[in-house]
């Protein structure tokens, strides 16, 4: 064997003899920094508002008392209001009584009530206008005023119906409910009823 021969095959076993080496050690990996989640401050949603319109003197659906039908004093029961909208420029306030025989029969008529009056108090006097604003409408009776229930028969229903609106009507006093009505038309924002009952005895 020649002296190449015998180097090349010495080589040759020193490579055969020679493992992998010992396998690399996985480095760890680093985990992301941990954040902490922070809950966003939204702004709290007002809210909504609802317009509404009660009585002390009876409950929704309830009886009206004597006094203010014509049976007593005949007087304007005490109102107040809450829940206008944004935007609100005036009131409007229609009573009537949808179980007249002859038809619905007008009791009430207010219009251009300030915006800032949140009800109207008891006994309030006939007349053009109201003392804290506000102007009068004629009735069935053709009267600036209110009438209170009178039904000739059974239990009728009195409906106290509040509008919202967003401009004043600017009719004169004694206009009818039709021309109330016809003039709020696009106007309404919103709108509320409380309704009485009363049966003469």
């Amino acid at each position: 064997m020649s002296p190449r021969t015998i180097l090349f095959a010495i080589v040759l076993s020193g490579l055969c003899a020679c493992g992998p080496g010992p396998a690399a050690t996985p480095q760890p990996v680093s985990a992301p920094p941990t954040v902490t989640s922070i809950p966003l401050q939204t702004s709290v949603k007002e809210e909504q508002m609802t317009l509404s319109i009660s009585s002390s003197a009876f409950e929704d659906r309830e009886t009206i008392p004597q006094e203010y039908t014509c049976d007593g004093k005949d007087i304007s029961p005490p109102l107040a209001w809450s829940g206008a909208p944004t935007g609100t420029v005036s009131f409007a306030l229609i009573v009537d009584d949808p179980d007249a025989p002859v038809g619905v029969w007008d009791h009430w008529i207010v219009f251009d009530i300030p915006p800032d009056v949140t009800g109207l108090p008891a006994a309030l006097p006939a007349g053009d206008t109201l003392p804290g604003g506000g102007v009068q409408g004629s009735n069935s009776w053709r009267r600036t005023s209110y009438g209170g229930p009178c039904p000739p028969s059974g239990t009728h229903r009195y409906l106290f119906k509040l509008y919202a609106l967003d401009t004043t009507l600017g009719l004169k006093p004694g206009a009818n409910k039709k021309a109330v009505e016809t003039a709020m038309q696009d106007h309404m924002l919103a709108s509320a009823q409380l309704i009485g009952t009363y049966k003469r005895s």
